[in-house]
Parts: structure tokens; C-alpha cells; sequence
């Protein structure tokens, strides 16, 4: 016979800290800290509350509680002792902390302060990410300037419950990945927007990877709540199917909040999860605000009046006028800084983003800066970097060749991988084939999986995560090929699974074979079909390269791999040639294939032992 038993009484011992609260009564500290807000109180995690609010807040979470000095009822008396052991297990078995960041290792601890979260917003291109960052900005900028923020400069500062929220204002995983891929950390906090109406796209699975790859935190902002055929329970269940975020209110840690932008709907909400957040996390949003700033670049350009002029977002330290820079290969000394109201400040702090001018060139989007001790090593050190960079380019990050080699140093416990494939039956059997080749001594870390041609994305991705990219039956598009190249990211394609599978194996056994690399010769694009003797002829145009009779070719239609074949014939006008330079016209007869279509790509490659 069952019977229903009352909850065990909690003793609230004295004055406690919202974390002990939450770990006295078996919440998440984020369920604490809502409940506190709800009640009117403001709180970060440390906040040492009074017993009586302590009290009231488990009270209204459905806990049965005792203050100091009341007896617990007899029954109940040994339940501490009995749960004792249960909770050191418990607290044995929290997670370490997480990773510090690298600009923060080396400072006193003594010396570190608090700092505003800088958060980024990352999401598929229609779920409305820009209309979210818009509406932050209009409703909620920092000191309620009047005439509001005058100009774009790439971040911005909103002000809620006296604490400041820098937004990072270049949406997407593009811009959020270029600056982990350049060295410098891009956000404490992403917010991941999924639109009500549409649910979890490829772009939103895209950018989710880019943010776990990156290690921080993610808040789902549901959008479009407002929509006739608006859906946020199916919103919450593709992405905890999709992408492992278990909401809230379902048992697990990832915050969802519906927001409607352009009615305001929501977003104090939002940014209280990111304070909630950031207390959470708050061991890593720190900076040490006396020393020479360090940070990263958000945007540049070179003003025809002005010459460059970067937007700057400070890290750690505390930037000033008149400091000398170094950012990658440009330098300078700041001869202005300016925040988003246009208004000239003399330091920028923390967290702060400023636009300014002194820079001798355009740094990239993405470059890390730092304060130096003059303008002559500034320019020394860029001068060395730039030598450097020309060396450097024709390296490799991470090769499979060297997987053994670190793994053996003790330098690798983890190979990072982002792989790509033709159809999506493919893609599943290939991931499920590396994942079984998995050890205890290396495990192998699928960072991103798709469908469809290799792209700029999946460089960048690599090249912030020191992955490889693994291509099956296709190929990197002309842009991503050259990035990878610029980068220094080692791309691999396969058309048979079993000689991917063996390659990876024997990396990690250290008997990887000498390989042989495509070098890509030149690509031309099919304008027009035509028929000489009933066989199909392509008329080109060369975009790049040269077409050469008799080559390696492969047919590309829609970045797939439709055929591996060669150059069997080559004219220009009615003249047999053996070569055709970008920018030429010619025909085009390809062995073997009898489909041609307009708009496919002609790609014709060598093979060169490495």
C-alpha cells in the first residue's frame, strides 16, 4: 500500500550564497536566481542572501524549510546525517571547472575584476537575428543617450538592472568563428535564435556547432512566437533532438526564452538569462582592468578621408589614447577612439568597444591587438609577423600525417574532424564508420557533419579548432579552396569510404603512407551543349586556371561530384589546342560522359606526391 510522504524540512543554517541555496535544496542555481527575480530580488550567484529570503525563495520552489533555531520534527532529525554521505558523493562528482581563458592565465588573481558578458548572436539567415540585435539596441542602450547610438561600429553596450551587456553586432557563425580562428576568444555567451514559425534548419545546426566548438554557453532565443503557425514546443523538441539542448523546464541546463522582437516582447527576459549566465560563468568573464588592453578586432576599413579605421573591443586591460598597437601585421598609435554615439573617449575599459583611427593598414576582421611599449616595437613586430605570415602559408595547422606524432608527444588527445558528404545516407554512414575507430587513447571529435560542397564555413571552423576537413564524393567550392590554402587547413577527399577509413586508421596507429595531393589545374563553366557526331561537347568559358587536353578532370553540377573522367578533346574555334587560359572561351569533350547540363563546373586537377 502506497502512501504519499511529505517533503524532508531544509534547515537553513544562517546567511548563505545563492550557489550553497541551490546545492542545500537540490536546484539548479539559474532555478534559484529566477525565482529571486520573480520575488523582486536581484542576485548573481555569490550574492549572500539573508536566512529569511533564503527561506522564502525555496518556500516558493516547494520546499518545506526550517530557520535557524527551529527544531526539526523527530522523524526528520537524522535526515542530514543520512544525506551527508549522498551529497559529498555528489559534490565529488561536479564537473571541473570550466577552461579559463588564455588572456587571463598568466594575471594576478588578485587583480581580476568582474567585466561585462559579451554575447553573439548566431542563428539561421531568416529567424531574425538582425531585427533581435535592433530591437535590443532601440528599447535598451546603455545611459539612454539621447538621439540614441549615431553610427555603426560592430558592438554595443545595453544597460539592465545597473549591469552592462556588450552585444556583439556582426550576426553570424562566420564573423564569431573568424575571430577563434585568428586567436582571440569571441564571446562569453551565444545566444542561438530559432524562429517559431520554422524550427531547427541546417544553417541553425551549422552555427550551434560553431558555438560548442568554441566552448561557451548558449541561450535559445524562440522567435517569431507571434506567427499564425508559430510552434515553440516543437522548437524545444527538435532541439533537444537535434542538437542535445534539453530546455529548462524539461530537466536540463540550456535557457529558452520567446521573445517578439519588434514588439519589445521578451527581451528583458533575455537579458536577465544573460546575467544569469554570466554569474554562472563568472569565474571566466573577468579581465585585469590595470594593465596594457588586449582584445580583438570587430571591423575595419580604410576611410577615404580618414585612412583605417578598426573598430576595437577590449578584452582585458584598459585601452587609452595615444597607446601604441599591434594588431597581426598593422600598427599604429591611437590617435582617436570613439564609442557607438560618435562621442570621442580618452580610455575604454573591459568589454568596451571603440572605434578608432591610428592603425597604418586595415587589420582583418577577427585579428587580435594588444597594447606594446612603443611604436618602434610595434613596427619591429609587425614587420617580423609579415615575414612570418609568407612562410608560414604553405603549412598546415593540423595534418593527418602529424595526428601520430602529437598523439605519441602527448601534444593531441582528440582528433577534430568536420566532414562532409554528397547525400545524407552517405554523411551517416561515414560518421557512424569514424566514430567506431574511436579509442581510449585518442578519441575522434566530429566538430560539424553536412550535406553539400565544402565551404568558407567549414575552412574557418577548422582553422579556429585546428581540425581536418573529410569531403566524401565532394569537393571544396574555388573560395573555401583558397582559404584553406591561406589558412593553412588540410582538406581530404574520398569517393570510396573504405580508403577514408584506412587513412584515419593508420594515422592514428602512425603508418599513414606517403599521400598524393590535387592541385587544381583551372575550372571552367558550361555555358552551352552542343552535339559533334552525336557526342556531347561543352562550350566554356575559363574562370580561373587553364583547361588542359588530356587531364584529370571531374564534372561538378551544384558543388557535387557528378564524374570522374578527363579532357578527352579541346577546341577553340574550330583549332585543336592542348590548353585554354581564364578567361577564353572553348569546347570542352569530357571521356565517357554523356550528361552535360548548363551551369556545370569543368574542374581539371593534377596529382602530386607529398
Amino acid at each position: 500500500m502506497s502512501h504519499t510522504q511529505e517533503p524532508t524540512a531544509i534547515q537553513i543554517p544562517g546567511p548563505l550564497t545563492v550557489r550553497e541555496l541551490a546545492e542545500l535544496i537540490g536546484e539548479s542555481p539559474i532555478a534559484v536566481i529566477k525565482t529571486l527575480m520573480a520575488m523582486g530580488v536581484m542576485a548573481n550567484i555569490n550574492q549572500t542572501l539573508d536566512p529569511e529570503t533564503a527561506a522564502l525563495a525555496a518556500e516558493e520552489m516547494g520546499h518545506r524549510v526550517l530557520l535557524p533555531g527551529e527544531a526539526p520534527p523527530e522523524a526528520e532529525a537524522e535526515a542530514p546525517a543520512e544525506e551527508a554521505p549522498a551529497e559529498a558523493a555528489q559534490e565529488e562528482q561536479q564537473p571541473p571547472p570550466s577552461r579559463k581563458r588564455r588572456l587571463y592565465e598568466q594575471e594576478p588573481p588578485e587583480k581580476l575584476r568582474p567585466r561585462p558578458p559579451i554575447v553573439a548572436v548566431l542563428g539561421h539567415v531568416d529567424h531574425g537575428k538582425t531585427t533581435l540585435l535592433d530591437a535590443i539596441r532601440k528599447t535598451n542602450v546603455a545611459a539612454q543617450e539621447a538621439g540614441g547610438i549615431t553610427q555603426h561600429i560592430g558592438a554595443y553596450q545595453v544597460e539592465q538592472h545597473g549591469r552592462l551587456i556588450t552585444f556583439i553586432d556582426t550576426p553570424g557563425h562566420e564573423a564569431f568563428t573568424a575571430m577563434r580562428a585568428r586567436g582571440a576568444q569571441g564571446a562569453d555567451i551565444v545566444i542561438l535564435v530559432i524562429a517559431a514559425d520554422d524550427g531547427v534548419m541546417p544553417q541553425t545546426i551549422e552555427a550551434y556547432n560553431h558555438a560548442r566548438a568554441a566552448g561557451v554557453p548558449i541561450i535559445v532565443a524562440i522567435t517569431k512566437v507571434d506567427k499564425p503557425d508559430a510552434s515553440p514546443d516543437r522548437v524545444k523538441q527538435q532541439a533537444s533532438d537535434q542538437l542535445g539542448l534539453i530546455p529548462e523546464e524539461w530537466g536540463g541546463e540550456t535557457p529558452f526564452v520567446e521573445v517578439v522582437a519588434p514588439q519589445g516582447r521578451g527581451l528583458d527576459e533575455l537579458l536577465d538569462y544573460i546575467l544569469i549566465v554570466a554569474d554562472l560563468h563568472q569565474e571566466e568573464i573577468v579581465a585585469n582592468p590595470d594593465r596594457p588592453a588586449q582584445g580583438v578586432v570587430l571591423e575595419a576599413e580604410l576611410d577615404p578621408r580618414r585612412g583605417p579605421v578598426a573598430t576595437l573591443l577590449v578584452l582585458n586591460g584598459t585601452l587609452r589614447r595615444g597607446d601604441p598597437v599591434l594588431s597581426g601585421t598593422a600598427h599604429g598609435r591611437m590617435r582617436a577612439m570613439f564609442d557607438e554615439y560618435g562621442q570621442q573617449v580618452k580610455s575604454a575599459p573591459p568589454s568596451k568597444p571603440v572605434r578608432v583611427l591610428g592603425l597604418n593598414e586595415v587589420p582583418p576582421a577577427g585579428q587580435s591587438f594588444e597594447v606594446v611599449e612603443s611604436e618602434r616595437f610595434a613596427r619591429e613586430e609587425a614587420e617580423r609577423r609579415r615575414h612570418e605570415l609568407e612562410s608560414r602559408r604553405t603549412t598546415s595547422r593540423i595534418t593527418l600525417e602529424d595526428v601520430f606524432r602529437q598523439l605519441r608527444s602527448g601534444e593531441r588527445e582528440e582528433l577534430n574532424l568536420i566532414v562532409k558528404a554528397d547525400t545524407q545516407g552517405t554523411l551517416d554512414a561515414v560518421v557512424d564508420a569514424l566514430n567506431r575507430l574511436s579509442t581510449d587513447e585518442v578519441a575522434i571529435r566530429i566538430l560539424h557533419r553536412g550535406v553539400g560542397r565544402i565551404t568558407e564555413n567549414d575552412i574557418m571552423l577548422a582553422a579556429a579548432s585546428e581540425a581536418i576537413v573529410i569531403g566524401f564524393g565532394v569537393k571544396p567550392d574555388r573560395v573555401a579552396r583558397e582559404q584553406a590554402e591561406h589558412e593553412g587547413v588540410q582538406v581530404r577527399t574520398y569517393n570510396v569510404i573504405y580508403h577514408l577509413l584506412e587513412d584515419v586508421e593508420r594515422a592514428l596507429k602512425g603508418k599513414l603512407q606517403p599521400t598524393f595531393e590535387e592541385i587544381t589545374v583551372g575550372r571552367a563553366e558550361v555555358r552551352a551543349i552542343f552535339r559533334v557526331r552525336g557526342q556531347p561537347v561543352a562550350g566554356c568559358y575559363v574562370l580561373d586556371g587553364r583547361i588542359v587536353r588530356n587531364a584529370k578532370a571531374r564534372l561538378l553540377r551544384d558543388g557535387n561530384v557528378v564524374a570522374e573522367t578527363k579532357v578527352a578533346s579541346l577546341k577553340r574555334f574550330k583549332d585543336d589546342v592542348t590548353e585554354v587560359r581564364q578567361g577564353f572561351e572553348c569546347g570542352v569533350g569530357l571521356e565517357g560522359v554523356q550528361d552535360l547540363r548548363e551551369g556545370d563546373v569543368i574542374e581539371v586537377y593534377e596529382e602530386r606526391q607529398v
